[in-house]
């Protein structure tokens, strides 16, 4: 700025003030009384994009919009006559500049007063400090921008979201809106006020969790009460805003009325089904009980009796002893029939016999050595004493059918926690999978009897080699209690 001219024959420059007004990294520009530019730096030369030789001498007005040229000088000299008490308040002002290309940008100014003595006394400058607003506005406008996509975002967002300060919510977007009725004014609401008392507890805790960033993000299960009496079950997922004093959470929160509704019907269906397996294999083995004891009773007397008649006939000739010992064949074969139907030692001497029976038959009819080591059971329902039963006859005959093994252990415990059967057997074990394997009939429902009465079913490949087959029943061997308690079914194997 060495080629500006002096103002009215006073070099501003070249006092003590030039330096400053050089030096500084802000835009300066100074006006005399008839607002005529007397002096700017380097910075201002930058902002309006003219030199100091265009810009010395010409009016204030030339920098500024024409239609607000009257406004500013209005606003010079307002202050310039403002006393100095008034100074403070009216220094501060946003004005809207141009630039020597016809530009019009936004800008802050600050006004003060510069006092100079010269040659013809002392004179009153104006001096304007200015910052450019250009480059903050774009970046506003764009936040702005950015802030209205987001809140888009949110608030098309098809699942219900809301964001709370402490406990009241500061912002719900469309869907939380539909989710408890379009009137129900959200904002500025507690979320607890929303909730049913029953889930204030776990919410407090989870939200204490994730402002204290204990975990990222918790989750809660509730009812929501809506206005008009409608209660709708939901999850709310929530998460702590960042920078936000530990104080605000994000909640997602979707309806599960639904879900939990279709879960529910389903539990009483199946409850439903496992009701009506119950009374099948009920009827079955009542059926299986009526045809054992005719076999039993009826024909297996009639055939005795036939024997005893062609016994005691003399004179027979050369074919009755074979007949009679086709008839005792035939005796064996219908008492073998009728134990497969229903074992009458079952009735008559009880589960641990009726298993040894079986272990005994098993091991004379399918080829294999079968041990049996049982406790003292006492006596147990009817239903459990058949399930027991059926369960290892089932395992045994799947271990001649499958482990292609020599050897096959039962054993039955009575603890504290109910009773525990276990088949064990040295074969070649059993498949992944086995339990989801099409035509694994016979696991599945030793499964099923397992479940029916509140118990379990397992299967492994235990170290050492071979397959097992462990059931756990309760103490409790209540059918409708295990079908009642189906909320939390077993885990499958």
């Amino acid at each position: 700025m060495n080629d500006a001219t002096p103002a009215e024959g006073l070099d501003l420059f070249a006092l003590p003030l030039g330096g400053v007004l050089q030096a500084a990294h802000e835009a300066i520009l100074m006006v005399d009384e008839g607002q005529q530019v007397v002096a700017l730096n380097p910075a201002a030369q930058r902002i309006f994009g003219c030199s100091a030789a265009q810009a010395l001498g010409r009016p204030l007005a030339d920098f500024l919009p024409s239609r607000q040229r009257g406004l500013h000088e209005q606003l010079v000299r307002d202050w310039s006559a403002a006393s100095a008490d008034e100074h403070a308040v009216r220094a501060h002002r946003q004005v809207v500049a141009l630039r020597a290309d016809g530009r019009e940008f936004p800008a802050e100014v600050w006004l003060s007063g510069v006092d100079v003595a010269g040659p013809q006394g002392t004179r009153r400058f104006v001096a304007a400090l200015l910052r450019d607003l250009s480059g903050e506005r774009g970046l506003q406008d764009e936040l702005r921008r950015l802030q209205q996509r987001l809140r888009a975002v949110f608030e098309l967002a098809p699942v219900a979201l809301w964001i709370a300060d402490s406990d009241r919510i500061v912002f719900a977007n469309r869907a939380a809106a539909r989710l408890l009725g379009d009137a129900h004014p959200l904002v500025g609401e507690s979320v607890y006020s929303l909730l049913q008392p029953e889930s204030h507890a776990a919410l407090r805790e989870q939200v204490t969790g994730v402002l204290a960033g204990g975990h990222g993000m918790g989750q809660v299960q509730g009812r929501l009460a809506r206005p008009d009496g409608q209660a709708r079950e939901v999850e709310i997922a929530l998460a702590a805003l960042p920078d936000h004093g530990r104080t605000t959470v994000q909640m997602v929160v979707a309806d599960v009325t639904r879900q939990r509704a279709e879960a529910r019907e389903a539990r009483r269906l199946q409850r439903r089904l496992r009701q009506l397996s119950v009374s099948v294999m009920e009827a079955r083995e009542d059926e299986r009980r009526r045809i054992a004891r005719e076999l039993h009773d009826e024909l297996g007397q009639r055939l005795t009796a036939l024997k005893m008649e062609l016994s005691s006939r003399s004179g027979g000739g050369s074919r009755l002893p074979a007949m009679l010992a086709m008839l005792d064949e035939t005796v064996a074969a219908l008492r073998r029939i009728a134990a497969d139907l229903r074992p009458l030692m079952l009735d008559d001497l009880g589960l641990n016999a009726a298993i040894e029976w079986l272990a005994i038959e098993a091991s004379r009819r399918l080829g294999i050595r079968v041990q049996v080591d049982l406790d003292e059971v006492p006596e147990v329902d009817e239903r459990v004493a058949i399930a027991l039963y059926r369960m290892v006859q089932e395992a045994l005959t799947n271990v001649a059918r499958h482990a292609r093994a020599g050897h096959a252990s039962v054993q039955l415990r009575r603890r504290d926690d109910g009773l525990h059967l276990s088949v064990h057997d040295d074969g070649v074990g059993f498949p992944e999978r086995a339990l989801q394997r099409e035509g694994r009939w016979g696991l599945l429902g030793m499964r099923e009897r397992a479940e029916l009465l509140g118990g379990r079913l397992e299967i492994d490949n235990p170290p050492g080699g071979g397959a097992r087959v462990r059931v756990h029943l309760p103490p409790a061997y209540d059918t409708q209690a295990a079908a009642a308690a189906d909320d939390e079914p077993w885990p499958t194997p």
